[in-house]
C-alpha cells in the first residue's frame, strides 16, 4: 500500500518528511493539510493527530506522526541507502541528533521562522524585536554546537549523510527570509551548501513553492 503523508508543504516539519521521501525515492500520496483554512482542526485530521499537528504518516492503517518519528520511519523503508545505521552505537549517535534539533535546533530557528514568515503568510502582524533577540541568543548558545561536528566531519554524524542531516537541515528551507544569523559559522555554511545542492532538496523546494 502506498504511503500517505498528510502535511502543510511550506511547513519546515513538513519539509523535512518530503525530503526523505524524495532522497529515498519513497513513492508517496500527499494529503495537503492547509493550515491557513484550519483544515488541522477537521474530526478527520483530530482522528489521526489529536495533537492537531503536522505531518502525520498513514501506511495500511499504521500511523505516525512526529517529524521525526516519520523521518526514521521512510529511512528504514530503505535502510541499504543507510540514512539510519543499523549497529547499535552509530544508530544512537544519529538518535541523539534526532533528538538535539527537536529540542534545541527546532525551538531557535522556529523563532525567527515564525516571526519573519510565519506571520506575513498568515497576516499576524509586524515581527516581535523581542522574540527576535530572544532567538538570536538561542541561535549563539547552540550553533557552536552544529558547528564544531561541522568542522570535524563533512556531515553531522561522519563523513556520509544520515538521517540528522536532513532534520536539522529542514529549516534552512526559509533561512533566506528567515534570516538565520548563522554568518559566524562557516562549516554550517558550508555543510547547508552541499545539502541545497542535492536533487531531492530542489525537487523539495519546487513542491514547496506550489503551495505557498
Amino acid at each position: 500500500m502506498t504511503i500517505k503523508v498528510h502535511l502543510f508543504p511550506p511547513s519546515p516539519r513538513a519539509f523535512k518528511v518530503l525530503l526523505a521521501a524524495h532522497h529515498l525515492d519513497i513513492n508517496y500520496q500527499l494529503n495537503v493539510i492547509n493550515l491557513r483554512a484550519g483544515d488541522q482542526r477537521t474530526s478527520q485530521f483530530t482522528a489521526l493527530n489529536a495533537n492537531r499537528r503536522v505531518p502525520v504518516l498513514e501506511e495500511d492503517g499504521y500511523v505516525l506522526w512526529e517529524s521525526n518519528a516519520i523521518l526514521e520511519y521512510l529511512s528504514a523503508c530503505k535502510p541499504q541507502i543507510g540514512l539510519i545505521p543499523t549497529e547499535v552505537r552509530p544508530r544512537l549517535q544519529v538518535t541523539k541528533w534526532l533528538y538535539w534539533e527537536s529540542a534545541h535546533w527546532d525551538q531557535a530557528a522556529a523563532i525567527f521562522i515564525v516571526e519573519r514568515v510565519v506571520k506575513p503568510l498568515f497576516n499576524l502582524g509586524p515581527p516581535s524585536e523581542g522574540e527576535i533577540e530572544r532567538g538570536t541568543k538561542l541561535m549563539a548558545r547552540i550553533a557552536p554546537v552544529l558547528e564544531a561536528e561541522l568542522q570535524v566531519h563533512r556531515y553531522i554524524h561522519g563523513d556520509t549523510m544520515t538521517a540528522a542531516d536532513l532534520a536539522i537541515a529542514a529549516p534552512f528551507c526559509h533561512a533566506e527570509n528567515a534570516r538565520f544569523p548563522l554568518e559566524p559559522y562557516s562549516a554550517i555554511l558550508r555543510w547547508i551548501t552541499d545539502m541545497k545542492s542535492l536533487p531531492a532538496w530542489r525537487k523539495t523546494v519546487e513542491l514547496q513553492r506550489a503551495y505557498a
